[in-house]
């Protein structure tokens, strides 16, 4: 089996000025878009770059998109250029000056789990805001050029994207094997030897299950995208080198938090604190809202009444409820639309999972509500695991309040996700057979 490929920056400099001067000569301005729907490659990543720091906006999809999904979001988009799914086209002879930092933010498209997709929009920035924007993603996880980066995501979502490309910005290289398959990433764990790595509790699970994994030489794992079960994050910490597994709450349009190991372990299950020169807090209904700085500024692509009811001053929600500790501990309790209201109490998923996931017969699980004429909605839960429904059920009452305890569990081979690895609780009642609301 060949190695992947492993992309050096001074390689992909010279390929992003390459990139760049190619979409000079089609015509491109900054501010304008260009439209790539590609399988991670080092060609990707150089038009993504050289887009970038020239001010034009790479709109990035899913190349698996079903070819009238992409045609909608093509068509929504507006792009200048529609590169397809061969970046490498754009790599000419001729090459262009690029800015020392990206001077946009990709557009990317919002995963959709309710709703029409929305893209999300920063238009080009000013210089000494790109700067700050740059330095305050290389700063927080300390890329340098010693770094090799493990690409375990597809790089058209947001997070695995910023992450490889900070990594080539600050000069280091980045790996990338291909889609996730669990035994090829054990491989190039233990013999590439990375450094660093963006990943999603579903990875992690995969492959401490799959073992012959070495995981000594990695300084930061960061996880997020969806709540890690408790003895998953134990079990993690206790595989990789101490002081490297952190995680951090954020969504496509903006960053919130960041948690170390030791903020993990003094508060189990919570997502850190706010990421520096951010402010978090939880209003009358529980629901987030973050202050950000000026760099982090978004709009809803097209769409000025989301952007109205997502933005209430320098303040940004993104609809997920939680709370805020004294000590500026945050905590998540899920997202609005995943609330259950059972007999008039709010039920928030999230509780409810962290004691499901606690049994020791429960790899994961989902929670979620059903109609009931009597109580409005019922809690039903959905887990991974052998766990005996009828025992969990008793294990649940023992520490859950009545309204927010399962009615029903159901035992399931895996739990519906996005592509992500953030699971779609409101596919689950369609997956049982239930009654959907």
């Amino acid at each position: 089996m060949s190695a992947p490929p492993i992309v050096r920056a001074a390689d992909s400099e010279r390929d992003q000025r390459r990139a760049a001067a190619s979409l000079a000569a089609a015509g491109l301005r900054p501010g304008e878009r260009v439209l790539v729907s590609a399988a991670a490659s080092p060609a990707l990543l150089a038009v993504v770059l050289g887009a970038l720091r020239t001010g034009i906006v790479p709109v990035v999809l899913d190349p698996a998109l079903p070819s009238a999904e992409r045609a909608a979001l093509a068509a929504d988009a507006d792009p200048a250029l529609d590169a397809g799914d061969d970046p490498a086209r754009l790599l000419g002879e001729a090459e262009a000056e690029l800015a020392p930092v990206p001077l946009a933010r990709p557009m990317h498209y919002t995963s959709g789990t309710t709703g029409r997709r929305k893209g999300v929009w920063s238009g080009v920035l000013a210089e000494d805001d790109a700067a700050a924007l740059a330095r305050e993603e290389i700063d927080l996880w300390a890329f340098g050029p010693r770094d090799r980066h493990l690409v375990l995501s597809p790089l058209h979502h947001s997070a695995p994207l910023r992450f490889a490309v900070h990594t080539l910005l600050a000069g280091g290289e980045v790996v990338l094997p291909g889609p996730f398959d669990v035994g090829r990433a054990a491989r190039t764990i233990s013999t590439l030897r990375p450094t660093t790595t963006f990943c999603v509790p579903t990875h992690l699970q995969r492959l401490l299950a799959h073992g012959d994994v070495d995981w000594s030489s990695f300084r930061r794992l960061v996880h997020a995208g969806a709540p890690c079960p408790e003895p998953l994050k134990r079990a993690v910490l206790a595989a990789l080198p101490e002081g490297s597994v952190w995680e951090f709450y954020g969504s496509t349009e903006a960053q919130f938090t960041v948690c170390s190991p030791d903020d993990w372990r003094a508060h189990p299950g919570s997502v850190g604190r706010a990421r520096p020169g951010r402010r978090l807090e939880a209003d009358e209904r529980g629901q987030l809202w973050c202050a950000v700085p000026r760099w982090a500024r978004f709009e809803y692509w097209r769409a000025p009444e989301k952007t109205a009811a997502a933005w209430r001053g320098d303040l940004v929600t993104v609809g997920d409820l939680g709370r805020v500790d004294d000590d500026g501990t945050v905590w998540l309790d899920g997202r609005r639309e995943d609330l259950v209201i059972s007999g008039g109490v709010n039920v928030y998923p999230a509780e409810v999972e962290a004691v499901l996931d606690a049994h020791s017969g429960v790899v994961e699980s989902a929670v979620f509500g059903v109609p009931d004429a009597d109580w409005g909605q019922r809690v039903v839960g959905a887990f991974v695991g052998d766990a005996d429904p009828v025992e969990l059920a008793g294990w649940a009452r023992e520490r859950l309040a009545p309204a927010k305890r399962p009615k029903t569990l159901h035992a399931v081979a895996e739990l519906p996700r996005t592509s992500t690895g953030k699971v779609r609780r409101l596919d689950l009642p369609g997956v049982l057979g239930l009654p959907d609301g």
